[in-house]
């Protein structure tokens, strides 16, 4: 039955589209960065603003205090029988500094021209999330203004401080966790894997946050009173972060590979099939070496294998001029991307380890723990992805790929250790659509079709 109502509600997407960018442009508006409490009101207000749109779609909406930025839930029910969704999104947003580097007011949004002729809408959110969560939120307006109902029965829930942990939305789900319960829960926060090939996430490392700081001396020491004599920590440190890699790329840090396992072969043999290269990948950042694994395909280096990076260091003298310094101590933050079958407490445990062994005599270490979350894979056979992979293929007339992604979204794992929920994960986010940074877009194309596509994923989920 949802098939056969398909057709009108996308004429209906297709037809009202200019007023559905108008109500994305209201919400870009709005300063919802949560990240600066001089912001507050505004992610109020963001809320607020949502909340009252999504009511005018027959669902019962409401916004709901956290200990931080509040968030929305929002439940209507479609045809009796049919599976329950759970759609999350998140209204807050980065800051937009550097200002200076915006071609335009970031809370102004504008479509414009890209270099390459591709339309695209720029603003703060429009891509990461408010321009992604309003393509489910105007796909179900479609399906209630043209059959008056949902072809499934929807929860939604949007919070505002993803871009700061979502320390607080965590807790609340707790308190709320009968109230969400659902089939499965949809995210939009995630990409395509180029401009007309959709994809499907079913997988998302996991991280390992921490900071290590090699203290020796007493005080800072003038190098050429105690230089060859004391401990410098900066040597220290480079000489311990050096050692974590060998000459192949691998991470030297004893068991940290335990666990991981290889793809499967015919998912390994479709992300070959893609030619993600180091001429397509790297070149347009300045680079051209893949510096992972050496026995691994690039895909796998991004997006399924683990890592580890030396985000910062610290340590000595930095300022303008010279100083003949040996520093008291120096420090480093590391992170590590972790994959399905490692713990992010014994890699911690298993880093720290192997800092502690090789540290000299005259020097500790201290470490600092930032953050951590395991890694997420789904199950490329639970029956909600298949569906909603017709249907992305069905829209973009090329096949909808599934795919790894290298970086973490923490809610997914929590929705399945606080809800019990797997988690169907389609963006339609673009590699430079510049999220966090300024000038940030999305591309109308991703606009317009994600609405299409999110009304087909309904109508494909309602069919069984």
């Amino acid at each position: 039955m949802a098939n056969a109502q398909l057709q009108p509600v996308l004429d209906h997407i297709d037809a009202d589209f200019d007023n559905s960018l108008a109500r994305l442009f209201d919400l870009l508006r709005i300063k919802s960065i949560s990240a600066d409490p001089a912001f507050a009101e505004d992610c109020k207000k963001a809320a607020d603003h949502l909340a009252k749109d999504i009511e005018t779609l027959g669902f019962k909406a409401e916004v709901r205090p956290t200990a931080g930025h509040p968030a929305i839930v929002a439940k209507a029910n479609g045809k009796a029988g049919k599976p329950h969704v759970l759609f999350y999104g998140h209204y807050d947003v980065q800051p937009v500094d550097p200002l200076n580097l915006w071609h335009r007011p970031p809370f102004e949004p504008v479509v414009t021209d890209h270099a390459d002729g591709r339309k695209i809408i720029v603003a703060r959110g429009a891509e990461d999330d408010k321009g992604q969560l309003m393509t489910f939120v105007e796909a179900c307006r479609a399906w209630k203004k043209v059959t008056g109902s949902l072809p499934v029965n929807v929860t939604i829930l949007i919070e505002g401080e993803e871009e700061v942990g979502s320390k607080n939305f965590v807790p609340f789900m707790e308190a709320n966790k009968n109230e969400l319960k659902a089939d499965f829960a949809l995210v939009c926060d995630t990409g395509m894997w180029d401009q007309n090939t959709p994809a499907i996430t079913t997988s998302l490392r996991g991280l390992m946050y921490d900071e290590v700081t090699i203290k020796a001396a007493n005080r800072d020491l003038h190098s050429g009173v105690f230089g060859g004599g004391a401990r410098n920590p900066i040597r220290v440190l480079t000489h311990i972060l050096g050692g974590l890699f060998d000459d192949n790329g691998r991470i030297t840090i004893p068991g940290f590979y335990d666990g991981v396992k290889d793809l499967p072969p015919d998912i390994l043999a479709q992300w070959k099939n893609l030619n993600l290269t180091p001429e397509s990948f790297l070149k347009p950042i300045g680079l051209s070496i893949p510096a992972g694994e050496k026995d691994r395909l690039l895909i796998e280096q991004i997006s399924s294998r683990p890592t580890c990076d030396i985000n910062g260091i610290v340590g000595g003298y930095t300022g303008e001029g010279s100083k003949t310094v040996i520093p008291a101590e120096a420090s480093a933050k590391v992170s590590f991307r972790l994959v399905p079958g490692q713990d992010p407490q014994k890699i911690k445990k298993a880093f720290r380890d192997y800092v502690t062994a090789r540290l000299p005599g005259d020097c500790k270490a201290v470490f600092t723990e930032h953050s951590s979350g395991a890694a997420i894979a789904l199950d490329w056979n639970m029956k909600p992805l298949a569906a909603a992979k017709r249907a992305l293929t069905d829209e973009w007339g090329k096949e909808a790929l599934l795919i790894g992604s290298g970086a973490s979204i923490p809610i997914v794992a929590d929705f399945k250790n606080t809800l019990g929920l797997d988690s169907v994960l389609v963006g339609f986010g673009l590699d430079d659509d510049n999220i966090h940074s300024p000038n940030e877009k999305y591309d109308l194309k991703s606009f317009h079709k994600g609405i299409r596509s999110w009304a087909r994923i309904l109508a494909a989920f309602a069919e069984g």
